[in-house]
């Protein structure tokens, strides 16, 4: 099998441009839209959803290469890297170090890429790692860097990356066209992101945490064309579509250098991942008017259900709340919660669905 690196024409890949061009004003038709709903909410909402965008950017980027984290203290770490006050109690290296490159990564979105960054980047990602050879630094092992199945009973190599001793002039050459080559040949916004995410993950420069570092300059690369950090769920959506998305990279990572069933499948990806962020959005609003609508109509109790509700984001309650629910963030006797239960629906804060045991409630922001 030839993989792309060793084509004689690397790194020139070749695309259909014509195919991209729907997808290419979908994204900026979608990004003003994004940018036009973000005048609706205040500072503060603002900013709860940078964190929620990020938190949960890094919980989906770490569970792609199967790292499952806490939710809780990626947020809290997330706003203590922004100089917020949180809760006591310490993240894990883990977590606090992905929390730590995707606050840079937003922060230093209109810097050039150069490899000083893409270590600092890597030694925040690797935080705590004891097992690594080369931290924030690219690979140096003398072994093939490959990705191999997990078959017991047969060893299959799905990719092999160029020798370690060529990574640098790889990443020479890499830099120098993300920051200048792909300008000058005026590459529309999508097509530059989708190149640079597969150009760098055919690389695969470090040891470990090439997915999450390749996607974190996806994103980069967008907001540099948008001129303000890309309202996109990237990882998000990469993740519901996982096994789609590594089939894409595998395609493309041998043969040729035509990429263009890659690139129709990540403009894809960004564009639901801009509708997701238009959820969230449309959450934060429909917050604002909720409670705008019932201000001084709850109970202490019913306040703290609502506020539980609402920390579940756009998602919701899984499965909806339950008067055991109720019962338990509480701590009310079953028939205080039946009676609170039954105002809030009547006031049409909530909407009940189900009957008896299997009744359930939901936040109503129509």
């Amino acid at each position: 099998m030839t993989w792309i690196w060793k084509h004689k024409e690397w790194p020139e890949f070749r695309f259909n441009a014509r195919k991209m061009v729907d997808f290419e004003q979908k994204f900026l038709h979608k990004a003003g839209v994004l940018y036009g709903a973000m005048i609706h909410i205040d500072e503060n909402e603002k900013q709860t959803l940078a964190i929620q965008l990020m938190s949960e950017e890094a919980y989906k980027t770490s569970e792609i290469e199967g790292e499952v984290l806490n939710r809780e203290s990626l947020q809290s770490s997330i706003q203590r890297q922004l100089g917020l006050k949180t809760p006591k109690g310490k993240s894990l290296p883990a977590e606090e170090g992905i929390s730590e490159m995707m606050v840079d990564a937003y922060n230093t979105y209109d810097t050039s890429l150069d490899h000083e960054t893409l270590f600092r980047w890597h030694s925040m990602l690797t935080n705590g790692r004891r097992d690594l050879h080369d931290i924030g630094r690219y690979r140096t092992q003398s072994e093939p860097m490959q990705i191999i199945s997990n078959s017991l009973h047969e060893i299959k190599v799905y990719y092999e990356a160029p020798p370690s001793k060529i990574t640098q002039k790889e990443m020479n050459e890499f830099l120098l066209w993300f920051n200048k080559k792909s300008r000058e040949e005026k590459i529309a916004p999508l097509t530059r992101a989708g190149i640079a995410h597969l150009y760098f993950e055919a690389i695969h420069p470090f040891e470990d945490g090439n997915g999450r570092i390749g996607r974190a300059v996806s994103e980069k690369s967008l907001s540099q064309d948008l001129n303000r950090p890309a309202l996109v769920a990237l990882s998000k959506t990469i993740e519901k579509h996982r096994k789609d998305y590594y089939a894409a990279l595998q395609r493309n990572s041998s043969g040729d250098l035509e990429i263009t069933d890659w690139l129709l499948f990540f403009a894809g990806i960004v564009l639901e991942g801009q509708d997701t962020v238009q959820e969230m959005i449309n959450f934060l609003i429909g917050k604002t008017k909720f409670y705008d609508r019932f201000a001084g109509q709850f109970n202490e109790r019913q306040e703290k259900v609502i506020a539980r509700l609402f920390k579940e984001g756009p998602d919701g309650f899984k499965g909806g709340m339950s008067a055991d629910n109720y019962i338990r963030i509480t701590g009310a006797p079953r028939a205080t919660a039946t009676r609170d239960l039954q105002d809030l629906t009547a006031k049409g804060a909530l909407v009940k669905t189900g009957e008896l045991r299997y009744s359930r409630y939901h936040i109503n922001l129509k």
